[in-house]
């Protein structure tokens, strides 16, 4: 009960403190406290992550890794998978955070327990959480390696349903995204097609709950991204000129797409619709503008070098007030 009301006391401090709890939870397991059914606290973590809600989220994961951990004792592959989704959860966080040595540890717990328990959608979202932090430590040649032998296992699966279908999609993307990181031009932009056609069938809007929430309009989101790390800003802000917020089922996947295209609209130099669609970002989730370390770096530079455009004194208010 003392961790539990520490965390929740260190919750207002923002997620800087409560990675000191995280920390304790990763480095020896609790007790778990046995604060209710798992899944639907994980469901309830999964929305904190959709609301861009970090702090919050941050402060349920010691208590949540602890039951998963009891509960995977079972030997029982859902349980297994379950505890595996966790530490991809708590990988998906501690990236955004720039976190990336402890979102390495958790991504490489959250592929052991997928690979126990024999379940091919936890081993996409490990394998996932495992290459973007590979890119991020300039790996990229081991992220591709990763995320094409995850599609390949993926695809031999024949995806009868949506849901490995649009985890194929999802691996796919990634490996775009990871190829443009590294300069593969060609490779990207062919990737990038190939997911557009896994995910042509797919539902435009994507059913609650899945583990992979892709559509084709997410696939379009990530063509922004490829475009924009290639370093063509133009092809990126073409890629996206189309997309809209009401195409995103969750908060944090609507302030994604506007911080892509700011991200774009500041590789093109146009330091206004920067700031305009930085604070579209942050109207959709706060979360995802303050706590991103590039983002924030973005906010930063505007107000240095463009502190009378509008938009900037504002989107600078806003970050400081949260």
């Amino acid at each position: 009960m003392r961790r539990r009301t520490l965390l929740t006391a260190t919750a207002a401090a923002g997620p800087a403190a409560l990675l000191m709890g995280l920390d304790d939870a990763l480095a020896a397991t609790p007790a778990p406290p046995g604060a209710g059914p798992l899944d639907g606290r994980l469901v309830g973590a999964r929305m904190l992550y959709d609301k861009g809600a970090h702090a919050p989220l941050l402060a349920a994961l010691p208590d949540l890794i602890a039951d998963a951990h009891s509960a995977a004792a079972s030997r029982q592959s859902l349980d297994q998978a379950r505890l595996s989704a966790v530490y991809s959860l708590t990988s998906a966080v501690l990236i955004k955070l720039g976190s990336h040595d402890r979102a390495r540890l958790t991504a490489d717990r959250a592929r052991t327990w997928a690979e126990i328990a024999g379940s091919p959608l936890a081993a996409a979202a490990a394998a996932r959480e495992l290459a973007i932090v590979l890119r991020h430590q300039d790996q990229t040649d081991a992220a591709q390696r990763l995320m094409s032998s995850a599609a390949a296992e993926l695809e031999a699966t024949e995806l009868r349903t949506d849901a490995t279908a649009a985890a194929y999609a999802q691996m796919l993307c990634t490996l775009a995204y990871t190829a443009a990181r590294s300069g593969q031009r060609t490779e990207a932009l062919a990737m990038t097609e190939e997911a557009r056609r896994a995910a042509r069938h797919l539902p435009r809007v994507v059913p609650p709950g899945r583990l992979f929430n892709l559509s084709p309009a997410a696939v379009d989101l990530y063509a922004v991204g490829v475009h924009w790390a290639l370093g063509d800003a133009g092809a990126a802000l073409e890629a996206g000129k189309n997309l809209r917020p009401e195409q995103f089922p969750t908060a944090e996947r609507k302030a994604r797409m506007s911080t892509d295209m700011a991200r774009a609209w500041w590789a093109w130099q146009r330091p206004e619709q920067t700031a305009r669609t930085l604070l579209d970002a942050y109207r959709a989730s706060p979360g995802e503008v303050r706590d991103r370390p590039a983002i924030r770096s973005i906010v930063n530079e505007l107000a240095e070098r463009h502190p009378r455009t509008s938009g900037v004194r504002e989107l600078q208010a806003a970050v400081r007030r949260a």
